[in-house]
């Protein structure tokens, strides 16, 4: 796997950012809130419409549902509901994230990945050693877009490509 250079860190490249997104369906999303006008919430319905299955992860909202799916109170509760976890896509302060590597590898995630602004080096160490692909500071959803024709001011691919302004 090539990677590209951030800070300290290697992250993989974009090459094979767009082949984890094109191998793995099953997203558990930790932090997913259920207010609408929150980064995680959007990008869980982006993620849905473009044939994911997200798994959400919020122990403030467990027993409850978001987007129809039921929301766990960990990855571990998750799994042991049944649910199948690739990539886990984390929605928090970057000091919470070290706390989520030894439970992504116990569920059986292949990659770790923090969302856009969050980064945290003793993670990615950690993840590594653990064997996950780790992936910081890039959102899930943009990424999707940019490969997948998707980038649009609401999200969605309008299929119309003009040098000038409507």
């Amino acid at each position: 796997m090539m990677s590209e250079t951030t800070g300290n860190m290697d992250t993989p490249d974009m090459y094979d950012r767009l082949r984890l997104l094109k191998q793995y369906h099953h997203i558990a999303i930790v932090g997913l809130s259920a207010d609408p006008y929150r980064p995680s919430h959007f990008v869980a319905i982006y993620l849905q419409a473009e044939g994911y299955d997200i798994i959400p992860i919020n122990p403030r909202y467990a027993g409850k549902t978001i987007l129809g799916k039921p929301v766990y109170a960990s990855l571990a509760e998750a799994k042991a509901a049944g649910e199948q976890i690739e990539i886990v896509d984390i929605f928090r302060k970057a000091e919470d994230t070290p706390q989520f590597v030894a439970e992504a590898v116990q569920v059986g995630a292949k990659v770790l990945w923090l969302q856009l602004g969050v980064r945290n080096e003793e993670t990615g160490k950690q993840a590594r050693e653990a064997g996950l692909i780790f992936v910081q500071d890039r959102c899930v959803k943009m990424e999707h877009a940019r490969f997948f024709g998707g980038l649009h001011t609401i999200g969605l691919n309008t299929g119309v490509i003009l040098s000038r302004k409507l």
